[in-house]
């Protein structure tokens, strides 16, 4: 992020997330836990592993059942101290990653630090001379041709360049195991590797050190010079049961410090005794500003899927769906139900950041599902967070209801509010300070606001139904919110998303939301990233500007004529649409950008069109916009349409 935190940790963590799709039991109240590790129980050893998964064998069984039964297709979706994404920083003004809380950084594909931009592509890193815009070229590349590491993620400050990425290699088991004839042992190791550069030099930065977990990148944070990253892991529980010698833990790897891989050992791992689950959940920190620190390493038997980070503690939440057979009597014998009635809960593991140590602080525990890292917020010293229970496609006791959670100090439920638009879902959620903004859908599109001053008695102040839904909701002030998502038509069963729908809406009267106003993108079929993914948004209320990239599709006016809701229109642009958004008159279309030549749009086709060409970030730096594809970097002036530069990026 462009700027400077005061107090942030100068550390860096990497964690390791495995999750595992089944466990039973009911829903309860969350559960306390001691506030250190020290609390919980070690595995001890391959043994007990062993025990551990064959205690829980049976259970999984009915969840596996239970999940075969077919359920049916939704509607596309995607998944607090606001972050300021305005732009502006000590090298000037220039835009940043849009993120979910102030001070807290988040990696994406294309990073800016007011002079350079820095593209992460499928085989290699660039590093770009952006500024001025007149003079843009290629400072360097740092390419990745074996195929061995895959870039994905990145981030940049004033003296290091992360890239984040999955790697896969062939290794000898770090325990020096052999064969019974004495051949050393060798494993397939896919990892989640950091690669950290200097980058003095833009021309040749300088690889200076590299970090890697055994698993599956998911998501980071970085905080300052802290760095968070979590991956899944498979554990082959059939492996470790079957075979008679000892299957080593996970692997990880400090070149810092011993550039061979090393396995931790099962007396270093512990375990959450009332939700054991075979996977590992490791929590690694390092102090990048302090050479001599080494890795520190806290390994668990447990899940992640979703993080949430404040500033101080880390969040990992995880689903726990909680399979009860039921007895059905059929000529006199009873049997249990093959598809029992599904529910499910969600745990929250906290662990609090100091200094590259990471420490695990308790555990909660709410009824429902989230929907990702925005249904999770910290706030004055109480978590909150928003849930689905239930199933939208049933009418009996388990129909969906939509639930907001308020968790004390010790993730005690300290307040709630449940049973919000039954028969429906959540869509998309977004905390801001003392409200909270949750939309769902089944048919029409209802805006709630939800009032947080009281943390023991959530309330809904005032709610706003019309057509269509938003995925993600990006605050414009503290009195007006942006919803992004479809425009939808039902008839009286259904609903059928449309085109892209943008909408502002006015909470200035939080009992009467209003749409204040609204535009459409193309027609059914048209999509963006944003949707799915935030940070493809670039957003000023200081420029009043708005911009994202689309893939935009149209029906022919023979299509229009039928006027069946049903039918997907016909592709015909892809790029960045590019907005002028105030209170006055709203949504201005300014500019419509592509890097797609015409023979590439003749080549799409009907339907949808991946491109090398297609633009997926959209930045600023001064006046200028940037909007950046795999192939190209064009630029234009904010002011004027004028087209700037152009910079090939191929080789």
């Amino acid at each position: 992020m462009k700027r400077t935190f005061a107090g942030l940790l100068a550390s860096v963590m990497v964690v390791a997330a495995i999750p595992f799709l089944f466990t039973t039991g009911t829903i309860a109240e969350p559960t306390v836990h001691a506030a250190s590790t020290e609390a919980l129980p070690v595995v001890g050893s391959y043994a007990k592993l062993k025990k551990l998964i064959q205690s829980n064998e049976d259970s999984y069984q009915y969840a596996t059942m239970e999940m075969t039964t077919p359920l049916p297709v939704a509607a596309p979706s995607t998944a607090n101290k606001v972050a300021d994404t305005s732009g502006g920083a000590a090298r000037g003004d220039f835009s940043t990653t849009n993120t979910q809380v102030q001070g807290v950084d988040e990696a994406d594909i294309v990073k800016s630090d007011g002079t350079y931009l820095y593209q992460s592509t499928q085989n290699e890193v660039r590093i770009i001379k952006a500024y001025p815009a007149t003079e843009m070229k290629v400072a360097s590349r740092i390419s990745y041709d074996n195929g061995k590491f895959v870039p994905q993620e990145m981030y940049v400050d004033d003296r290091r360049l992360i890239v984040i990425g999955q790697a896969d290699e062939t290794i000898s088991y770090p325990s020096g195991l052999v064969s019974k004839r004495g051949i050393p042992r060798y494993q397939g190791l896919q990892s989640v590797k950091t690669m950290i550069y200097d980058i003095t030099d833009k021309q040749q930065p300088r690889l200076i050190r590299q970090l890697e977990l055994e698993g599956q990148y998911m998501s980071s944070r970085k905080i300052g010079a802290s760095l968070y990253v979590t991956a899944n892991h498979y554990m082959d529980t059939y492996r470790i049961m079957q075979e008679k010698s000892e299957v080593p833990g996970p692997t990880y790897k400090d070149s810092f410090h011993d550039n061979q891989y090393q396995t931790i050992p099962y007396s270093e791992i512990r375990y959450f005794p009332d939700h054991f689950r075979p996977e590992y959940l490791i929590v690694a920190g390092v102090n990048l500003d302090d050479s001599k620190q080494k890795m520190s390493l806290n390994t668990y038997l447990g899940a992640g899927e979703n993080i949430y980070a404040s500033t101080k503690n880390l969040y990992v939440a995880v689903t726990q769906n909680n399979v009860q057979p039921v007895a059905v009597k059929q000529k006199g014998v009873t049997t249990p139900l093959i598809a029992p009635p599904m529910e499910s809960d969600t745990t929250i593991y906290r662990f609090a950041m100091n200094k590259g140590d990471i420490r695990y602080t308790g555990k909660g525990s709410v009824p429902g599902n989230i929907l990702n890292q925005f249904s999770m917020d910290e706030n004055d010293g109480y978590f909150r967070i928003a849930t689905t229970s239930g199933n939208m496609w049933r009418d009996d006791e388990y129909t969906s209801k939509n639930n907001l959670y308020v968790l004390d100090d010790k993730l005690e439920v300290f307040g709630k509010l449940e049973g919000i638009a039954p028969g429906e879902r959540i869509y998309s959620v977004r905390f801001m300070g003392d409200r909270a903004y949750m939309v769902t859908f089944k048919k029409v599109d209802p805006l709630f606001v939800l009032d947080l001053k009281k943390p023991s008695a959530p309330s809904v102040l005032g709610a706003l139904k019309i057509p269509g839904y938003s995925d993600y909701l990006h605050p414009y002030d503290e009195n007006h919110i942006i919803g992004f998502g479809k425009e939808a038509e039902s008839d009286k069963d259904w609903a059928y998303y449309q085109g892209m729908k943008i909408a502002l809406f006015d909470v200035s009267d939080v009992t009467k939301p209003k749409e204040k106003f609204k535009t459409v993108i193309g027609d059914r079929g048209t999509d963006s990233e944003l949707l799915r993914n935030h940070k493809a948004l670039l957003f000023s209320k200081e420029k009043n500007l708005l911009a994202f990239p689309v893939s935009v599709h149209e029906r022919t006016a023979e299509q229009k004529a039928k006027n069946d809701m049903r039918e997907y229109g016909h592709f015909t642009f892809q790029g960045a649409y590019v907005y002028q958004l105030d209170l006055q008159k709203g949504f201005q279309l300014t500019d419509q950008i592509t890097h797609l030549s015409k023979e590439d749009v003749a080549k799409a086709g009907e339907g949808w069109y991946d491109s090398s060409s297609n633009i997926k970030r959209i930045l600023t730096i001064g006046d200028t916009l940037y909007t950046v594809s795999d192939d190209y970097v064009k630029t234009q002036q904010l002011s004027t349409p004028k087209k700037e530069n152009i910079l090939p990026l191929a080789k």
